[in-house]
């Protein structure tokens, strides 16, 4: 036996194993180890054990439930992130087909005519022939450094980055479903009061038009409560028109098409979500736009041993065979002819082209690790600035209902005075707008604790369960 052609067939064997890739770990993030202090948070220790899914369901409503499962099957944005991540995993299963040997079937039946004047043509040779031929190729390149390999990797990589975008996309989406429906409800209980307070409003306007029948209240008392009264009516009209557009974004969210899309009124505000104290101050493994980013820096990682692999030589074993025949006796055992033999690639100069790419990698995955660090940081961020939003309103809702209590107490004294001419009506009027603009601000501020949370929930990356929600006591 000759040593020499085993030793040629053992050594793209044995050197299958190599990768030039650098050995990848993540980008070195310093998380911090428990969120800033705020009223009533206990310190969080980093953690990722909380489940996601349907986060929306801590709100307990059924409309907003139904609106949520409508997003997933129905927005085009949602679609077109899915096709997205279609296209790139059809990718990756490209470059996983180039490790494995290629066979191709060639085959042709065809009829010729010689030139007469065809260089070196034989003095016997016929003008018109039949040439049929049939035969099969095969080759196989031997991932000597890792080549192949690396770019089924970094294609992999991108095709799960693409999955993570689509993944934060789809939060990004059901946020902003869930942010625009509160903002509606937050709409319902305002149009609610503004009715109650046209109507309000509408009977004090009766009261001074009795009082000065009756030459009790001045002509400037009834002027005063019709300008409050058309004010109101004004106001509730406006809000009316930012309900409309409201409902349309929602619609639009929701894959509808406006025109056919209702949404029945709805004043009262849904509750508050019960939040963990323990939230997680780790987000590297649950937010997918950090997930997509830290793969992104991988397939750049993948990239290198790609451009490294480039310097080194490249072998291809190709075998082909097949039957020819001029057609009168067709693939006989004289027809047979076959090819088998390696082939060799060795890059001598390239002009600074391969040296280029390799810097160009280099310089990819530096960019890719700078934006990984960014948007882990980036959220980090957004987690304090909700928390410490939500922190405030909580403050802000309190003082507001105390403001409110005290305007009412306002508004029934000064009618009580008025009505019994011991007042102007200008206290009535100052009174019952300082009460109006009071509970618009309560309710305001429980509109945006509602989107706060949302805006929490969408910042941890999705969420908690319900049932985590229910046994919490901080809120």
């Amino acid at each position: 036996m000759r040593l020499r052609p085993i030793l040629a067939m053992a050594l793209p064997v044995a050197l299958a194993g190599c990768n030039l890739a650098p050995a990848y770990h993540p980008p070195a993030i310093a998380a911090p180890a428990q969120w800033r202090p705020q009223p009533g948070w206990a310190p969080a220790s980093p953690q990722d054990s909380l489940p996601r899914g349907a986060w929306w369901a801590v709100f307990g409503d059924p409309v907003l439930d139904d609106l949520e499962g409508r997003l997933d099957g129905a927005n085009p944005d949602l679609q077109a992130a899915l096709a997205r991540y279609d296209g790139a995993a059809a990718y990756a299963q490209q470059a996983r087909g180039a490790l494995l040997p290629g066979v191709d079937g060639q085959g042709s039946a065809t009829r010729n005519r010689q030139s007469d004047e065809r260089p070196l043509r034989g003095s016997g040779q016929p003008d018109l022939y039949t040439a049929d031929q049939a035969n099969g190729i095969a080759s196989y390149e031997p991932d000597l450094w890792g080549r192949l390999r690396n770019e089924l990797a970094a294609r992999r990589d991108l095709a799960q980055a693409s999955d993570a975008d689509r993944a934060a996309l789809r939060l990004s989406l059901e946020a902003q479903l869930a942010s625009a429906y509160f903002a509606l409800r937050g709409l319902d209980a305002d149009l609610e009061l503004l009715a109650g307070t046209v109507a309000a409003y509408r009977q004090s306007l009766t009261l001074t038009q009795t009082l000065y029948s009756g030459k009790i209240a001045a002509q400037m008392d009834v002027s005063r409560a019709q300008v409050q009264w058309e004010n109101a009516r004004a106001m509730e009209a406006d809000l009316a028109a930012s309900r409309d557009r409201m409902a349309d974004a929602i619609a639009v969210l929701a894959g509808a098409a406006p025109s056919t899309f209702t949404l029945a009124a709805a004043p009262h505000l849904a509750g508050l979500p019960a939040i963990p104290a323990g939230l997680p101050a780790t987000l590297l493994e649950r937010r997918p736009d950090i997930a997509a980013a830290e793969r992104a820096a991988a397939a750049a990682n993948a990239r290198i041993g790609v451009a490294r692999a480039a310097f080194y030589p490249a072998i291809s074993f190709d075998a082909a065979g097949g039957l020819m025949s001029q057609g009168t006796d067709p693939f006989k055992a004289g027809d047979l002819f076959w090819s088998l033999g390696p082939s060799i690639s060795l890059p001598l100069f390239t002009g600074g082209r391969l040296q280029g790419q390799l810097a160009g990698a280099r310089a990819q995955w530096a960019e890719a690790a700078a934006h990984y660090r960014s948007v882990a940081l980036n959220a980090f961020r957004e987690v304090e600035d909700q928390r410490a939003l939500m922190a405030r309103l909580a403050q802000e809702e309190g003082f507001s209902a105390s403001a409110s209590t005290a305007a009412r107490q306002t508004v029934a004294a000064t009618t009580q005075l008025y009505a019994q001419g011991a007042t102007s009506y200008l206290e009535v009027v100052t009174a019952q707008t300082a009460l109006l603009n009071a509970q618009r601000a309560a309710l305001d501020i429980r509109t945006r604790r509602l989107v706060a949370s949302v805006g929490l929930i969408r910042a941890l990356g999705g969420g908690w369960s319900a049932a985590q929600s229910r046994s919490s006591g901080s809120s």
